[in-house]
C-alpha cells in the first residue's frame, strides 16, 4: 500500500488528531497536513465537506478546552500556557494588549498571530467573555485558518502530488524522513527558546531577601510590571508596589530616588517581563535593579502580606 493510499484512507482521522494536538499546544505543525489533505480532496480521495468539518471540530474542541480552563483557573492556566510558548514575555502581555484594543474581533485572526493563537482562548475565559460570543469568533478563526491550508492544497494539488510521489519513492525511509523533519522543527523551537532565556539571564532577588529589605527600612522601589488586565484579574500586589507602564520608562527612571534598590515583579514564567524591563532600566543607567524570583505568586506562597486594589 503506497503513501497516498494510507493518507487517503486515514486522512480525516489524521487531520483531526494533528490539528487537535497542535491547538492543544503540542509542537507539531498542522499546516502541512492541511495542504496535503486539500490536495487529496482536489483529486476526490478525501471528502471536502468532511475534511473541513473535522478541522473546524478539532479547533473548537481544543480552544474550548483552553477557554473553560481559563474561566475556571484564570492566571494559573495562563502561566501553564506560556510555559509552552516560545516567548513567555510577549505571550500574555502582547495578547492582552491586542485583546484589549480589538476585543473579540481579534479572535477571528488569532491563528495567524504568533503567540496569540494559544493564549487567546484561556485569556478569553479568564476575562469572562461569554461562551456564545467566544464560540462564534473562534469558529470564524477556524474557518479563516483552515481555508488557507486546505485552499493551498486544492489549488496546488499537482505540486503536492509530486512531493508525495517523491516521499512514496523512499519506501520505508519516508517515516524516518518525517521524524527527522519533525525533530528538526521542534529542535529549532527549543534553540530559539533557550536563546530567549539567555537574554534574560540576570541575578534575581528572593522573596525572603525583599521582605528583609522592607523590614529593615531600606525602602526598595517595587514595580508591578503586570499588564492592567492582569492586575484586574488578580488584584493582589506587594505592599507599596507601583504599577509600571513600559511606555513611560524614561519618566519612571527620572523619578527614581538615588541609591535605592529597584525590584520588579510579574507573574509570568521565569520572570520574563520583569527581566526585560530590568534590562531597559539598566540600559538607562539604573544600576541596582533585580527581578523578583517567582514573582507575585512566590510572595503569596511564602505567606507574606499582599494588598488588594
Amino acid at each position: 500500500m503506497n503513501l497516498v493510499s494510507v493518507i487517503a484512507e486515514q486522512g480525516l482521522l489524521l487531520v483531526f488528531a494533528n490539528v487537535l494536538l497542535q491547538q492543544l499546544g503540542v509542537p507539531i505543525p498542522a499546516e502541512p497536513t492541511l495542504v496535503v489533505a486539500g490536495s487529496l480532496a482536489a483529486r476526490g480521495l478525501l471528502p471536502l465537506p468532511g475534511l473541513v468539518g473535522v478541522t473546524w471540530l478539532a479547533v473548537l474542541i481544543a480552544d474550548s478546552t483552553w477557554y473553560w480552563m481559563g474561566r475556571r483557573y484564570g492566571n494559573q492556566v495562563l502561566r501553564v500556557v506560556c510555559r509552552l510558548a516560545l516567548s513567555p514575555d510577549s505571550c500574555v502581555r502582547n495578547t492582552e494588549q491586542t485583546f484589549t484594543r480589538w476585543g473579540l474581533k481579534s479572535l477571528a485572526v488569532a491563528k495567524f498571530i504568533p503567540g496569540f493563537s494559544m493564549v487567546a482562548p484561556p485569556l478569553a475565559g479568564a476575562m469572562r467573555v461569554g461562551w456564545g460570543s467566544f464560540l462564534l469568533f473562534d469558529l470564524m478563526a477556524a474557518v479563516l485558518w483552515s481555508s488557507v491550508g486546505i485552499g493551498a492544497g486544492l489549488i496546488f494539488y499537482r505540486q503536492v502530488d509530486r512531493v508525495l510521489a517523491a516521499l512514496a519513492g523512499l519506501g520505508g525511509w519516508a517515516p524516518v524522513v518525517g521524524v527527522i523533519l519533525l525533530a528538526a522543527f521542534v529542535g529549532g523551537k527549543w534553540v530559539q527558546r533557550r536563546r530567549f532565556y539567555r537574554t534574560l539571564r540576570m541575578a534575581r532577588i528572593s522573596v525572603d531577601e525583599l521582605k528583609r529589605l522592607i523590614d529593615v527600612g531600606a525602602n526598595p522601589v517595587v514595580f508591578d510590571v503586570r499588564t492592567a488586565n492582569a492586575r484586574e484579574r488578580e488584584p493582589q500586589r506587594i505592599p507599596g508596589a507601583i504599577a509600571f507602564d513600559p511606555s513611560q520608562v524614561d519618566a519612571a527612571v527620572a523619578e527614581l530616588p538615588d541609591e535605592r534598590e529597584v525590584i520588579l515583579y510579574c507573574n509570568c514564567p521565569s520572570e520574563a517581563s520583569a527581566a526585560r524591563i530590568a534590562r531597559l532600566l539598566m540600559d538607562r543607567g539604573v544600576r541596582s535593579v533585580r527581578p523578583l524570583a517567582g514573582g507575585l505568586q512566590a510572595w503569596i506562597d511564602a505567606g507574606f502580606l499582599a494588598d488588594t486594589g
